[in-house]
């Protein structure tokens, strides 16, 4: 399928031309180099020169037109969350703390209500197994994991006030205003390439560059200080002797990979098999900013789906390989910046997307962003360039929602390669593979490493068990390893329970067996998706919100039944006694279906509690009235059409309860009920 474009290709020199050559040649280098498992200081000179070569390309370019953010009336948006008790400053009456926010009833339900719809679209469509694990995370978990030595940000400080900030956030945000404001285009095109890369730059880049472009402190034009790394992670102690070193978890995924044995067997050892986890982590950002987008303390939904690495395919990938998505490709990145409109079976046949297993559920994703309000046209999967992307990570995609604030990561997508088992297996010497059983027996043919009993017994005494049971259970990998050694007229280091047992030639030996074996064990492959809920709650949000096209000052929040926080509004016309019992009888008959109701029986205009109840995303509402008295029909009017039926009582319950089970939708209601019109309005 031929790429869509959402700007024309601007006119290529042949300065430009051979510069994106280089471009996609260096970039296939690195690509070529992390599938073989290079190493990173291997790696680090080809990503140096991919930065410098994207520089390149990026000042030759032309000048496009700014990105179109979402146009929306953002402070209305702030002002009726506030107002409406969606979500406020947390500790609001000392003041608030940045990055901590409460949820009101309204934020509270819609955020559950997103979180069903999440569980039902993934875990209980897939057949997930659902884990909670413990928020407090010992130290080494962490750091084999890498978050110890790695997660971290870039932080600077005004040289006066000592106020902090993150340095790529002011980076950008200096960048930003250039292109803004500059009239050189020299100039401009620098910022402009800067800006391109900003993300990827490490430590002594960012320096370099605020350097350069002359950065000062925000809001007082003070001196910065030199970034240095910040440790995102809130740490603590466990127990009160104040020595068990642990943090908040930063993410969800490090106790589903610490429970994978257990998983595994609980799933009778079949694989591929995915497990979920719905829970708050702890990042403790340098700025907090942009509202519910970059806090400290977050809902997670992750996803680790556990493949062999050999076989990425998914058995349901038929279902969704003719879904047409927009792709944002790292080659488009490093060109000519267009959105391709693509399916997922093309993308996976062209080796846009890696495998299968991964454009599945990139596919999952968009459908989910597009069940709970987000606009398809505003939403699209960006590819990591390889600037970005771990070492280990083989492919990555973030799903992006274009909001006020620009194009905002809401869900990431990484094939992560056998990396964090592997990480966690020779950290604690547990078995974290899987097993294939061949469909026939096959005699192959490996290398083992045999200990000489005697000596090690005599040498190592009462550890000598455990070290032969370790040198047993070595993978080919570990037995290359040993024989290097060996080969090299060195003893092998063996870390065993933190200490280290030199075993020397006499020791141990490598020997060659040819056996007949029923099947092979692999350290499984992880495909994790990871869904910001808050992230997508704001998201949402700004995609729902609108004002009735007569009366700018009506807001409406046009949220889909699925994850309305309240589904009905019940008005009685006015609060008179006569309309109590049919008060009652329909709260009754909606608590009974569980279904979310509010009773508004203020003396307000009925018009005015209809604008109220479409202020919260309300999306129908029954109106009690001297009719209903008389025959008992009440109307029920729909928010977003304003068409309104008139029927029994209980046949619109029926209607509301099959809407909200998703067995039928308003215009079927409104097909099969006569019509009812109003001046309430």
């Amino acid at each position: 399928m031929a790429a869509a474009a959402a700007t024309a290709t601007p006119a290529a020199s042949e300065e430009l031309i051979q510069a994106q050559r280089q471009l996609a040649e260096k970039a296939e280098t690195v690509r070529s180099l992390k599938e073989s498992g290079a190493s990173k200081d291997v790696l680090q000179p080809h990503l140096d020169e991919l930065k410098q070569l994207k520089k390149l390309v990026d000042r030759l370019v032309p000048d496009m037109s700014a990105e179109e953010r979402l146009q929306i009336d953002r402070a209305a948006l702030e002002d009726t969350c506030k107002r409406k008790f969606f979500y406020v400053p947390a500790f609001e009456i000392y003041g608030g703390t940045a990055g901590l926010y409460d949820l009101g009833p309204c934020g509270a339900s819609l955020k559950t209500n997103i979180i069903n719809v999440w569980r039902r679209h993934f875990v209980l469509r897939e057949n997930m197994l659902e884990v909670e694990c413990s928020v407090l995370t010992p130290h080494p978990v962490l750091v084999s994991s890498g978050h110890v030595a790695r997660f971290h940000d870039h932080i600077v400080k005004d040289v006066k006030t000592l106020a902090s900030f993150r340095a790529d956030h002011v980076l950008k945000d200096a960048l930003e205003k250039i292109l803004e404001e500059s009239k050189d285009p020299s100039v401009k095109a620098q910022a402009k390439a800067d800006l391109d890369v900003v993300d990827s730059f490490n430590c002594e880049q960012l320096g370099e560059r605020l350097a350069y472009h002359n950065v000062k402190a925000p809001g007082t034009g003070n001196d910065l200080t030199p970034p240095t790394p910040f440790q995102l992670m809130f740490s603590t102690t466990i127990g009160p002797e104040g020595t068990h070193r642990a943090y908040l978890r930063p993410e969800t995924a490090q106790g589903i990979f610490c429970c994978f044995q257990r998983l595994l067997d609980y799933n009778n050892s079949r694989m591929p098999f995915a497990a979920a986890q719905i829970g708050n982590s702890y990042r403790n950002e340098i700025a907090p900013r942009n509202s519910l987008l970059r806090v400290r303390e977050f809902c997670q939904a992750e996803i680790e789906h556990f493949v062999n690495p050999r076989d990425k395919r998914h058995a349901r990938f038929g279902e969704i390989a003719g879904v047409v998505a927009r792709l944002f490709p790292s080659h488009n990145q490093l060109s000519d910046r267009l959105i391709q409109n693509v399916t997922f079976g093309d993308a996976v046949a062209r080796g846009m997307i890696a495998n299968e297993t991964l454009a599945y559920f990139l596919a999952r994703t968009q459908l989910f962003f597009h069940k709970v309000g987000i606009k398809p046209d505003q939403l699209r999967f960006r590819q990591h360039l390889p600037t970005e992307m771990a070492h280990y990570a083989s492919d990555c995609w973030d799903a992006e929602i274009n909001t006020s604030y620009g194009w905002v990561e809401v869900a990431g997508h990484a094939d992560r390669s056998c990396y964090d088992l592997e990480q966690h297996s020779a950290a604690t010497h547990a078995n974290l593979t899987a097993f294939e059983e061949y469909d026939a027996p096959r005699s192959v043919t490996t290398s083992v490493v045999v200990p000489n009993k005697g000596l090690i017994g005599k040498t190592f005494r009462k550890e000598a068990k455990a070290i032969m049971e370790r040198l047993a259970a070595y993978n080919d990998a570990e037995v290359a390893a040993v024989k290097a050694e060996l080969d090299a007229g060195r003893p092998f280091a063996l870390a065993l329970d933190g200490a280290i047992f030199e075993l020397t030639p006499e020791m141990i030996s490598i020997a060659v067996e040819t056996k007949n074996v029923s099947g092979e064990s692999y350290v499984p492959g992880v495909i994790e998706p990871s869904f910001g809920i808050g992230r997508t709650l704001y998201c949402v949000l700004e995609h729902v919100f609108s004002t009735r096209a007569d009366d700018a000052q009506r807001v409406v929040l046009s949220f889909p039944l699925c994850i309305a926080p309240i589904k009905v509004a019940v008005l009685p016309l006015s609060n008179k006694d006569e309309f109590n019992p049919f008060i009652d009888r329909i709260r009754a008959a909606l608590g009974d279906y569980a279904i979310e109701h509010k009773v508004d029986a203020s003396s307000a205009p009925l018009g005015r509690r209809y604008a109220r109840a479409d202020e919260i995303g309300i999306p129908l509402a029954i109106t009690i009235d001297f009719t209903t008295v008389q025959d008992g029909t009440v109307t029920l009017r729909e928010r977003d059409s304003l068409a309104q039926i008139r029927a029994p009582i209980d046949a619109v319950i029926e209607a509301i309860r099959d809407m909200c089970q998703e067995r039928s939708d308003w215009a079927t209601v409104k097909a099969k009920f006569p019509a009812f019109t109003t001046a309430a309005e």
